[in-house]
């Protein structure tokens, strides 16, 4: 058989996922990392007395090429379900109890479309801005409609507090000040057919959430709707408005109301 001919059987073979192969080894598909790195100094989110908050992220070294273990190292991992870039499933909110845990999200939500609304410079000017549900319409009326079964993508430029806890957190006496959705917006988007809403900040809630009526009206309306969240998100800016393709790989935990996430999106390069 001739090469050619095993190409053409080989490709016949792949299917579809040949193209995207091709194109990821030709360099014509970008892969964008959107993870938080994950370690002790991960920032994470506090919850004001008297609610309880998880713990951070620690590993703890059970051997490290010695006599417990002379040929390897390996470590215990100690954190919360919630912390660093990390899923919200439907279970981690009361209205949403009764539905999907991590280890049982369908898996055609982890993988589809994105689009990313870019608001940096209204969270810039102020950073308890709230997204409402004109902004959308408009993005929609130059963009296109949100999609399917895909990522709604919320781009703040927060994710450049990443690495600095106290800024990252924004909080004082009055509480924290991030920016996030309002409550029309997020009952708005409930009622969508989007899989999911991704964030560049600690919660997929605004930091006044607390304060609105229902409060943490994302959680309450979007888990509730069956929907997924994704926080602390990076490099939004390195993605189209529309065009990118997301893939979120949570750990299977049974019984999990979250998991920390690789997040990762497939972006057609620029010619």
């Amino acid at each position: 058989m001739s090469s050619e001919t095993t190409n053409t059987v080989s490709h016949r073979t792949g299917g579809p996922l040949v193209g995207l192969l091709d194109a990821l080894a030709g360099h014509d598909v970008e892969i964008v990392d959107l993870t938080n790195r994950l370690s002790h100094e991960t920032p994470t989110l506090r919850l004001p007395e008297p609610f309880a908050n998880l713990i951070d992220f620690s590993l703890e070294t059970v051997s490290e090429y010695d006599e417990p273990g002379p040929f390897w190292k390996h470590q215990n991992i100690h954190t919360g379900e919630h912390i660093g870039t990390h899923i919200d499933a439907p279970i981690h909110w009361v209205t949403g109890r009764h539905s999907h845990d991590v280890a049982d999200i369908p898996l055609p939500r982890l993988i589809g479309p994105a689009v990313v609304l870019d608001f940096t410079a209204e969270a810039a000017a102020d950073p308890d801005f709230l997204l409402e549900v004109e902004h959308i319409q408009a993005w929609e009326e130059q963009h296109g409609p949100l999609p399917e079964g895909g990522w709604v993508l919320y781009r703040t430029g927060w994710d450049a507090f990443a690495r600095d806890r106290e800024r990252f957190l924004n909080a004082d006496e009055s509480g924290s000040h991030t920016p996030g959705a309002s409550a029309a917006c997020a009952q708005w988007l409930s009622r969508t057919g989007i899989a999911g809403f991704g964030v560049e900040t600690v919660g997929i809630d605004a930091g006044k959430a607390g304060t609105l009526e229902p409060i943490f009206p994302m959680h309450y309306y979007l888990l509730g709707a069956d929907k997924y969240g994704l926080t602390s998100l990076q490099n939004l800016a390195q993605l189209p408005p529309r065009g990118a393709m997301l893939i979120v790989a949570p750990l299977p935990i049974v019984g999990g109301t979250g998991s920390p996430a690789r997040v990762l999106a497939l972006v057609p390069r620029s010619s």
